[in-house]
């Protein structure tokens, strides 16, 4: 039928062309403006209202090489109690890892890549992320990725290089392509809930009651708004970007909110809640949660009214490590590990100000760990050099944190 009044318009619109202007508005013709049905039935679809939607048939007939991990183990099964996660973040396929090594060889129950994964910026501009998914096929192929891959289970988040690009948000146009590579690189099952919805966030839960943990990844980009320019680019503490109240900032978007929301709200003992980019750290004018005081206190008062225990925030992402603590915004003391750079270490020491951590800043490579003594009740947060030595710990009940 739709095709039929399409004809009829055209063809008013020809007999129209020697005489006076035809009018150009449907409803002058007397002709109904299509429904969606209409153009359903007639082969036709409705005007996409996002870059993203747009490229969905681009991508749906799009020929390419798909990179894809090694196979590695499976994760530890849901009533194993986990006693020691390593993790770390930024990470380029591009030179040697061999942190990745030191890491394989020491006994860890899974390893968490919690952001900068690969460096796959989209430079090009090209709608089919060729710098990405390059970037995806060299860390497939380094053998100190392949060993730790065989070591390990693999968990996984993202954070704005292995989205895409450098500091990007929302508005990246080619994000969900930029979902497939992530998801088929970290081999989601193909009925995976990611692959039905936007966003990489995710959670699980290992353990038997009372030695429960409860692994919440948080995607920290694909719903993230625009952040608020540096008035002072490059001065310390505001190099980048300020802290803004604007209450139309987001950091997660609604729906994961509600999400995070319910996870929270489920039984567990520990929580280890990964955001790819710093909570606590106030110090600095790089991306953090500190440039969305508005979004960074809800979460803090999330995590009082759901009354999760034991809740201890991961991140990467600032090329240094350190530990952090606040007092002040959770029912208990609310500790943080950073952990950054595996292989992109660009100072031997970072002295930035340090509201909220614990000691200095490690800078050179390095990887965290988080070890469980379920037994003594208590948890070890260690940051661990290019071999393996121990050059942070902080010590934490598990009593003091509500996680026994």
């Amino acid at each position: 039928m739709i095709r039929a009044v399409l004809l009829a318009s055209a063809a008013v619109l020809t007999l129209a062309a020697c005489s006076e202007p035809a009018p150009r508005d449907p409803a002058e013709l007397e002709i109904p403006a299509p429904s969606p049905e209409m153009l359903a039935d007639a082969g036709l679809y409705e005007v996409p209202t996002t870059p993203w939607d747009a490229l969905d048939p681009f991508y749906a007939q799009l020929e390419y090489d798909p990179p894809v991990a090694p196979a590695g183990p499976p994760l530890p099964p849901e009533d194993t109690a986990l006693l020691s996660i390593a993790f770390g973040s930024c990470n380029t396929a591009e030179r040697e890892i061999p942190i990745l090594e030191a890491i394989a060889s020491q006994n860890h129950d899974l390893f968490m890549y919690v952001g900068d994964n690969v460096y796959g910026d989209a430079r090009s501009y090209d709608a089919t992320l060729p710098e990405l998914r390059e970037a995806y096929h060299q860390l497939a192929g380094r053998p100190e990725f392949q060993a730790l891959r065989a070591a390990f289970p693999m968990l996984a988040t993202w954070d704005d290089h292995d989205y895409g690009m450098n500091d990007m948000g929302v508005d990246f146009p080619f994000k969900g392509f930029s979902e497939t590579l992530f998801l088929d690189f970290w081999r989601a099952a193909a009925d995976d809930d990611r692959r039905e919805r936007p966003g990489i966030y995710d959670s699980w839960t290992f353990g038997p009651e009372g030695r429960r943990t409860q692994i919440i990844m948080l995607d920290t980009r694909y719903f993230r708004t625009g952040l608020t320019p540096t008035d002072e680019r490059g001065a310390p503490g505001k190099e980048r970007y300020l802290p803004s109240t604007d209450p139309d900032q987001s950091m997660l978007g609604e729906a994961q909110w509600a999400w995070l929301e319910e996870q929270l709200s489920q039984p567990a003992d520990l929580r280890l809640l990964v955001s790819s980019i710093q909570v606590h750290a106030d110090g600095h004018g790089w991306e953090a949660w500190r440039t969305m005081p508005l979004e960074r206190s809800r979460l803090y008062d999330l995590i009082g009214e759901t009354g999760a225990n034991g809740v201890v925030l991961v991140s990467g992402d600032r090329h240094s490590s350190g530990l952090y603590v606040r007092d002040d915004v959770a029912p208990y003391p609310l500790y943080e590990i950073t952990s950054s750079a595996l292989n992109m270490s660009f100072a031997e020491e970072n002295n930035e100000p340090g509201p909220h951590r614990i000691g200095e800043m490690y800078a050179p490579e390095n990887f965290g760990v988080i070890a469980i003594n379920w037994e003594g009740g208590e948890l070890a947060l260690q940051i661990k050099d290019v071999d393996g030595e121990v050059v942070r710990d902080q010590r934490v009940s598990l009593n003091d944190i509500g996680a026994l």
